[in-house]
């Protein structure tokens, strides 16, 4: 058995912060609730057994999509005789053509919901070899289970099910509902996901209530994430003349060219200095990524060449001074060269207030059940906030993860799994 029980509690919080930490622990609810979900271990390693093996890999990827998925996580809500509705987004790419969304809410009491949002589908495995197990058959060491979608995002939907299964077994009613968001589609841009959910039945949400999407964090859960940059993927393609590589004074070599062009693209992107200490790196990132395969043989010259830059934005970076400074480097290409940039994907920074009430409240849920001082920041990366902060609702992101998501041999921790249940749980009774 692992302790989980009496965290260790650490400097940092105000005597007022302290006081009413001690007041909201000596509820017997808590206490009770808390207690339940320590002793589900071995439920736990049997979920994940379960949703590793749904393999909820998106269509983009060759895979049939979240439909297996979403069918075990319905017939758990059914057998806790929990409410649900399946929202279907058409996909003609699918089985069935449409990909499953599922919103679940306990309880009646209250006007408010703490909404959690977790995404069944899961990246492709990659290379094989670079696992030592079969990534969609679960393997347990310990308090660790490996599989892909172990961690991201299945942690989250474990936590969220033994806390609805939790509330139902020991028939507690909190002073808030608990909202239940299955997603799909989360790791290709949720567009069959929270964001057509969004558009088309937005209304079940309502700006009063609490948003958490515990779909990243840190390994000691003392990160909440409030802040996302802003999001610019461009495609650059250099022209210049395909010709036999023994002949190279007869074309013009785009790869050449292409290559400068990245330099200067680099050298461009360091002007843009602005700092902000709320994100790691504290600065906009413009990075070149993906280059696409030119020509077949090593003794042709090839004639064209395409790249891409990801660039994450700080809140006050203008983008329209980088794509005018990036569009003035493409026009000065030597004679013979042709260059062409297009935006692939823009998405506007998005940001929620550090005093908003739901982190508050999640800073004394973490502290009770982790026992750290939790603090706001900021990310590169792009997460389902960030659809909820632009329909004005204040989002964060948390969980307590190892952060080992689409890496070969990913995994998740039980312990964490039930803790991040518990802080939930808190969070439910601190009305």
């Amino acid at each position: 058995m692992f302790n989980y029980l009496a965290p260790s509690r650490r400097a940092g919080y105000s005597n007022w912060d302290l006081e009413k930490v001690m007041t909201h622990n000596t509820n017997q609810e808590i206490e009770r609730l808390q207690k339940w979900l320590y002793g589900r271990s071995e439920e736990i390693a049997s979920l994940q057994t379960s949703l590793t093996g749904a393999r909820a890999v998106g269509p983009e990827n060759g895979g049939p999509g979240e439909m297996e998925k979403a069918l075990l996580i319905e017939a758990i809500l059914a057998s806790l005789n929990i409410p649900f509705q399946r929202y279907e987004c058409p996909d003609p790419r699918v089985e069935g053509g449409a990909r499953p969304n599922i919103v679940a809410i306990l309880g009646e009491k209250g006007d408010k919901t703490l909404w959690l949002f977790a995404h069944m589908d899961v990246v492709p495995p990659g290379d094989a070899e670079a696992w030592t197990s079969d990534p969609f058959v679960l393997k347990q060491s310990g308090d660790l289970v490996f599989g892909r979608g172990t961690e991201d995002n299945q942690q989250a939907i474990a936590s969220m099910l033994i806390l609805a299964e939790g509330l139902r077994s020991l028939r507690m009613e909190p002073p808030v509902k608990l909202g239940l968001v299955f997603m799909a589609d989360e790791e290709r841009g949720s567009h069959y996901g929270l964001e057509w959910l969004l558009e088309t039945h937005g209304d079940i949400f309502s700006p009063g209530d609490y948003f958490i999407a515990p779909d990243g964090g840190s390994p000691d859960g003392d990160i909440i994430e409030i802040a996302e940059k802003a999001q610019l993927w461009l495609k650059f393609t250099v022209s210049g003349k395909q010709c036999h590589a023994s002949i190279p004074q007869e074309g013009r070599n785009a790869l050449v060219a292409g290559s400068r062009l990245i330099l200067e693209l680099v050298r461009i992107s360091q002007k843009f200095n602005l700092s902000n200490p709320l994100f790691l790196p504290p600065m906009s990132t413009f990075t070149p990524t993906m280059r696409e395969a030119n020509v077949p043989a090593v003794n042709i010259l090839p004639g064209k060449d395409v790249f891409y830059m990801d660039c994450r934005l700080l809140p006050g970076c203008d983008p329209q001074k980088a794509l005018k400074d990036f569009e003035s480097a493409t026009k000065s290409l030597e004679d013979g060269f042709e260059a062409k940039m297009e935006v692939v994907q823009w998405q506007p920074a998005t940001f929620a207030s550090p005093q908003t009430e739901i982190v508050k409240k999640l800073k004394r849920a973490i502290f009770d059940v982790y026992g750290v001082t939790a603090r706001p920041a900021g990310i590169g990366g792009a997460t389902v906030a960030s659809f909820l902060r632009k329909k004005g609702f204040p989002a964060v992101v948390w969980s307590c993860i190892r952060n080992t998501c689409h890496q070969p041999n990913e995994y998740s921790s039980i312990t964490a799994t039930l803790k991040d249940a518990a802080v939930f749980g808190r969070i439910l009774f601190d009305a």
